[in-house]
């Protein structure tokens, strides 16, 4: 009777131990590989307790705010810079595209603590001083719409102007119900050991799946998984990260929606009016009815990916912004 039922335990434990052993065997694979193929394409900015990686473009032009890019869950400087960046530098801007700490090659030097926009707003402040740049123009896409908003409400010296891209950036109505399994996989240590075995091939099996999600209604932009450098994602430092960042946002926009209304620099917030990853009504719009003076841009039939698929006009509300700056 006891070795039935030592067989009847051991051979479940056995058999998940068997599967996590594979997946760390292939997480490691997926890691070195993606380390191989996208290495640190600039500089590397000192921070306290770190450093933040970053990808530079266009030389500084009298007269002319640097734009500094931040980019969304899950990202890394590479997606801003090669679908806004380039462009923006041949328009004659001095553009900074930064990798958020634990994300890309950038350092986590706070760990969990720092998830929330204003630790991360706090450590792109240090980078900014550090290059000698600022007050900017700060572009923040998706979930770096909240960092950039954070940027503005704690360090204004370092911002003269906001550019919000399908932001989020507007406390949720109400959060979704979440099952067991996904509250369970929210817990540090069990979020720490996917983001060793089953979560990155789980990851690298969804990554085309989810561009084109965030893209729809457009077709994905050509060769973007490799333009954006997706795959650094997948690592599990920034795995972990980034779960850390998605579940403490909701609290983090909670902290900052009544300080949006005293926001005193030039704003401009643009949105896919066919947004189905950040609803446009219910935050680009909503959050453009908190900021005085606050021009909306919506983008008719576009989704969550305006950087790639509405450039040029970005490109132009940027200009626009910079035109109503006070000169330097």
């Amino acid at each position: 009777m006891r070795t039935l039922l030592a067989l009847l335990i051991g051979a479940p434990l056995a058999l998940a131990a068997m599967i996590l052993g594979s997946g760390a065997l292939a997480t490691l694979l997926i890691a070195q590989r993606a380390a191989w193929e996208f290495p640190s394409q600039g500089p590397f900015i000192p921070v306290e307790g770190g450093r933040l990686a970053a990808i530079e473009a266009g030389d500084p032009t009298p007269g002319r705010p640097a734009v500094i890019l931040v980019h969304g869950a899950g990202g890394n400087g590479a997606d801003l810079m090669e679908s806004l960046g380039r462009p923006l530098a041949a328009r004659g801007f001095h553009v900074l595209a930064l990798d958020r700490p634990g994300l890309g090659w950038s350092d986590r030097p706070g760990g969990s603590s720092d998830a929330a926009p204003e630790a991360q707003a706090r450590l792109i402040a240090q980078a900014l001083a550090a290059r000698g740049l600022g007050p900017a123009i700060v572009l923040g896409h998706s979930w770096g719409g909240a960092l950039a908003l954070a940027l503005a409400l704690d360090h204004p010296e370092r911002v003269a102007g906001l550019a919000l891209v399908s932001p989020v950036a507007r406390p949720f109505e109400r959060m979704p119900e979440i099952a067991w399994y996904w509250r369970l996989a929210l817990k540090p240590p069990v979020t720490w050991l996917l983001s060793r075995t089953l979560g990155p091939p789980a990851g690298l099996y969804h990554l085309e799946r989810g561009a084109r999600a965030a893209f729809a209604p457009q077709p994905v932009a050509e060769d973007y998984l490799r333009r954006a450098r997706s795959a650094l994602a997948l690592r599990p430092g920034a795995m972990l990260a980034n779960v850390q960042d998605l579940a403490g946002l909701p609290a983090a926009l909670e902290r900052m929606a009544p300080r949006t209304p005293s926001l005193a620099v030039p704003t401009v917030i643009v949105g896919g009016e066919a947004d189905a990853v950040v609803p446009f009504d219910r935050q680009g719009r909503a959050l453009a009815q908190t900021i005085p003076g606050a021009r909306l841009v919506p983008l008719p039939g576009v989704g969550h990916m305006a950087p790639w698929v509405a450039t040029d006009r970005l490109v132009a509300e940027i200009e626009a912004l910079a035109g109503r700056l006070p000169a330097r």
